[in-house]
């Protein structure tokens, strides 16, 4: 597949990053000639400097032969402005980053359309999005449904004290049939395991079930449900904006902001939210505002540090859930092993987006979580794909995948060696980075 990426920023970076990795025929449009140095120099992808919204650049990046193009410079009106340019050249699907919800809105859907912009990517409200589900499920590092629930993925730390700590794989597996664990996240790397292994006190296991098995982990882990109702939110970014106005009915949110400005805008964004002028780094303002009392803490400031920091000294003084805006993506390792809770990253939200277009899924329905060095995503069999042609365990899949579960005829179950993948059936797949290409071919 070709690919044209607009903007050598930390997003478009990223994405060049990831999909030279896999395979495809990635083509990086900047105006920095330096930035794009380096990249060319170090990854498997080709280069054009210029300004990504001149035609003179589009055509010399040969957008009109692409099969997606995506505009992820950082500033919203470039994104429109390119995407309408490459569209107008004759790129298949194109993809642009934006900064508002005015254009994620469904009455303004047609006009986006015909300036040319096939799908919008708003990192904050994706990111807002992951937030509502982590406090709605506090004991949970990630969530992933299929289809309403009739698959759930869901990511799970395990602490000393967990039944299941100690066990070797095999011996969980033929004891909990209706659990699938489909990785595990163990000292900064993921891995998808065998038999041998054994579940380890600190893991990050990411465990595959149907919904009526949920409660049934709860005890395997050891965890317990803590109802979240009081939200204290540290910064008044646009993710805390998005937040606030999803998650109102809910939750009762305060947000902290240190910019005397942002705050005296942030009523007319958040009504019915208190807002506090002060910084959530002081322990003495936490005190005087009531933050023991909190359910949870929200860190969302422009500084990862400051977010794994503060989220820290929330936990010291007893908010039982924490999250994290960690942008620095070397940072997300470190945070995951730490006493933090969930953590979220634009970047990797962005690249969901993209990988599931590029699995070619219908995007209406399926959805794709990123991970640090890891992909799931939901995928629909097509006739005659290569996976039908015979029982999963003599498929010969590559070790960096696992099929974990699907749906048939709206009812979710799980993967085992014996499963027979059917076309139509949409399946759970979970493959470490750089596997896709892989995956792709299974499915096609």
């Amino acid at each position: 597949m070709k690919i044209v990426i607009a903007g050598a920023g930390e997003v478009g970076s990223h994405l060049a990053k990831l999909l030279s990795a896999e395979e495809q025929d990635i083509m990086l449009i900047d105006s920095n000639a330096e930035r794009l140095a380096t990249l060319d120099a170090n990854y498997n992808l080709m280069t054009v400097e210029g300004n990504p919204t001149s035609f003179a650049t589009l055509r010399e990046a040969r957008v009109g032969s692409c099969d997606l193009f995506i505009a992820v410079t950082p500033y919203e009106s470039n994104n429109i402005v390119a995407c309408s340019i490459a569209k107008n050249l004759g790129a298949q699907t194109t993809v642009a980053r934006i900064d508002s919800y005015d254009f994620m809105n469904p009455a303004n859907a047609d006009h986006v359309r015909h300036m040319g912009v096939d799908r919008v990517i708003y990192p904050e409200q994706v990111a807002a999005e992951e937030i509502i589900t982590a406090l709605r499920r506090s004991w949970i590092r990630n969530w992933f449904e299929l289809h309403n629930g009739q698959i759930i993925l869901a990511g799970v730390k395990l602490r000393q004290g967990a039944p299941i700590v100690g066990m070797k794989l095999k011996d969980f597996a033929f004891t909990n049939r209706h659990f699938h664990v489909s990785a595990i996240k163990r000292n900064h790397e993921t891995i998808i395991p065998r038999g041998d292994d054994l579940l380890n006190d600190g893991d990050i296991l990411y465990f595959t079930t149907t919904r009526d098995h949920i409660n049934d982990l709860l005890t395997l882990t050891g965890k317990t449900e803590h109802k979240i109702k009081r939200v204290l939110i540290m910064g008044g970014s646009k993710i805390a904006v998005r937040l606030v106005n999803l998650g109102r009915e809910q939750f009762k949110f305060k947000i902290v902001e240190s910019n005397l400005e942002i705050c005296r805008k942030l009523p007319q964004k958040c009504p019915d939210c208190e807002i506090i002028h002060g910084d959530a780094r002081d322990t003495d303002l936490l005190a005087d505002i009531g933050a023991s009392d909190m359910d949870a803490f929200v860190a969302l400031t422009d500084s990862s540090e400051t977010n794994i920091f503060t989220c820290l000294t929330a936990k010291d003084i007893g908010i039982r859930k924490t999250v994290a805006d960690v942008e620095n993506i070397q940072f997300i390792s470190q945070a995951e092993n730490l006493n933090i809770g969930t953590v979220v990253n634009k970047k990797l939200l962005a690249s969901s987006t993209i990988f599931q277009l590029l699995l070619d899924a219908d995007s209406s329905t399926s959805k794709c979580l990123a991970l640090a060095d890891a992909e799931v995503a939901e995928l629909e069999v097509r006739p005659g794909s290569k996976i039908t042609r015979a029982p999963v365990k003599d498929l010969k899949l590559a070790r960096e995948m696992t099929l974990a579960g699907l749906i048939r005829n709206g009812e979710g179950m799980l993967i085992n060696g014996n499963t027979l993948i059917e076309p139509g059936d949409h399946v759970l797949v979970f493959c470490l980075a750089g596997a896709l290409h892989k995956v792709e071919k299974l499915f096609s």
